[in-house]
């Protein structure tokens, strides 16, 4: 089956140094862009961290110092990847919780807004995890009746995403043929920030972590104005300082 799409579909993966994506450094991407037509597009680079690779990266994913020493920089690959995602909606697996926000960082540190607010976001993962709860390997056995064969290499990962995503469709009826109520359906909560710091129910923005968790984010900025410098000044993602500092600017109002 084709899946309905309004506008193109980019289903991707990254491999990284580690799993901090405020701290830690794309090493290869692989983008599928899935047109309405039912046409595909690919974009692909191994990308040169500027920092060593751990050891225990290197073991999930087979991409060591050597391997990229010569390929390019995300500053040398930013622009084209961003016109490549140009107007498209975005889908992974485990990919509003890391490869998203990974990526966002990475566009940020360069200067680059890279804004997901108006995009539909479908992590595949999170339609599997609530259906069957396993990980990719199992739900490419489970859906697609094949056994992944270099698991972690990103183009691996993106092509049996995109072979779950379609049989997930195949096999559950209520599961709805377009992009939005895909996006509704496997996103964790309604997040504000991409970190998901901060989250929003009832209409009230809440803090999502720390002390705060459940109070609303606009109240503790007014009674505790240093709680924001606090947050400005310590490792939180780029996204989630500018939404809070959006919150803050509009107090003001």
């Amino acid at each position: 089956m084709n899946l309905q799409l309004t506008r193109p579909l980019a289903i991707f993966d990254v491999e990284t140094t580690g799993v901090s994506f405020q701290n830690d450094r794309i090493v290869e991407i692989y983008v599928k862009k899935i047109m309405p037509d039912g046409s595909s597009d690919v974009f692909y680079s191994l990308v040169n961290p500027t920092v060593p690779i751990p050891a225990a990266a290197t073991e999930i994913h087979g991409i060591t110092d050597e391997k990229v020493k010569d390929q390019p920089t995300f500053f040398k690959i930013a622009f084209k990847l961003e016109d490549f995602l140009k107007d498209c909606d975005l889908a992974g697996f485990n990919s509003n919780k890391f490869d998203i926000p990974i990526l966002m960082e990475e566009f940020y540190r360069l200067g680059i807004k890279f804004d997901v607010e108006n995009r539909a976001c479908v992590d595949v993962f999170k339609i599997f995890q609530k259906k069957e709860r396993r990980d990719l390997q199992a739900a490419y056995n489970f859906y697609c009746g094949k056994t992944m064969e270099n698991a972690h290499s990103a183009s691996s990962d993106v092509e049996a995403t995109y072979e779950v995503l379609l049989a997930q469709m195949a096999h559950y009826n209520d599961l709805e043929n377009n992009v939005q109520f895909l996006h509704e359906f496997s996103k964790e909560a309604d997040y504000v920030d991409s970190a998901g710091r901060m989250i929003k129910e009832n209409d009230k923005i809440l803090f999502n972590f720390g002390k705060y968790k459940g109070q609303e984010v606009a109240v503790v900025l007014k009674n505790e104005p240093q709680y924001y410098d606090w947050m400005m000044r310590s490792d939180f993602a780029h996204d989630t300082k500018e939404k809070l500092t959006k919150i803050k600017e509009s107090l003001k109002n």
